[in-house]
């Protein structure tokens, strides 16, 4: 792969993005890395060769400056996010809005910055990092799903408008990773809600499968494959036994599904 094409991974300080901003490095791109403050990154968590800069997704301005600093995208993988767990009813309006922000608006302005140059050169590659919770949503998560499913929606509806242009739109959903992203996770449940036993039990439940999820790397070995692919799929989802997944979800009755996730989580229904 030639050196000269530029790859921008977002949220790469960490988890999925610095791994995969690792492997893209290693497999020849010129990798830029964003972080909302650069600064903050240790030495030791800093990859040789990753050029940092910072971007908020948040701030309209820093987008706008980010995109207007870097010439030419060959791939952008739209990676940085924030995970949210709480009862829908008890979600903060200010904290809705700004995972969407975050999570779903930030990553489709910077996307709609570098199509037109991608057009121009008959060739780009976008990957939106998801999550297979978009594809099999679970409780006390509706805000974080609702974002993913939306980037989903956004770049698999994109693939039919860019693709004759040799620009394809792809979505990777990882199931449970072992990212270190459940620490940094915003919880909300107000003080006496009548979801406390049940949601302290199934994020319990949540962190212990994400604590033996798969390692950020192996996502990352997907991302790489859907850039490289002549025709990137619309879809991969890696981890969380994702083939047999899929499968299931064919085979049984949604209402069936929704009881069996259900159960697997100790959830009452």
């Amino acid at each position: 792969m030639p050196t000269t094409r530029t790859a921008v991974v977002t949220g790469a300080s960490s988890g999925i993005g610095r791994a995969t901003a690792a492997t893209l490095s290693a497999h020849g791109y010129r990798v830029i890395g964003t972080s909302r403050n650069p600064d903050t990154i240790l030495d030791e968590h800093r990859i040789p060769g990753i050029d940092y800069r910072p971007l908020d997704l948040t701030d309209h301005d820093s987008v706008q400056q980010f995109t207007s600093a870097v010439d030419t995208v060959d791939v952008l993988v739209n990676n940085a996010g924030e995970s949210q767990a709480g009862p829908l009813a008890e979600l903060p309006d200010d904290a809705v809005t700004r995972l969407f922000q975050l999570n779903v608006l930030g990553p489709i302005a910077l996307t709609r910055a570098v199509l037109p140059d991608m057009r121009a050169r008959g060739t780009g590659r976008v990957v939106m990092v998801g999550s297979m919770l978009a594809s099999f949503p679970l409780p006390y998560r509706s805000s974080y799903v609702a974002t993913k499913a939306a980037l989903r929606g956004f770049a698999t509806a994109a693939r039919f408008e860019e693709s004759p242009f040799g620009v394809w739109l792809t979505t990777v959903e990882p199931g449970q990773v072992d990212s270190g992203l459940r620490e940094r996770r915003t919880k909300y449940l107000s003080a006496g809600s009548p979801h406390t036993t049940e949601f302290e039990r199934f994020m319990a439940e949540l962190d212990r499968r994400q604590g033996d999820g798969i390692a950020p790397d192996r996502v990352a070995r997907t991302i790489l494959t859907a850039v490289s692919a002549r025709r990137p799929r619309p879809l991969y989802a890696v981890g969380s036994h994702a083939p047999a997944a899929f499968a299931l979800r064919r085979a049984l009755p949604r209402g069936l599904m929704e009881r069996v996730t259900a159960r697997a989580y100790g959830l009452r229904r």
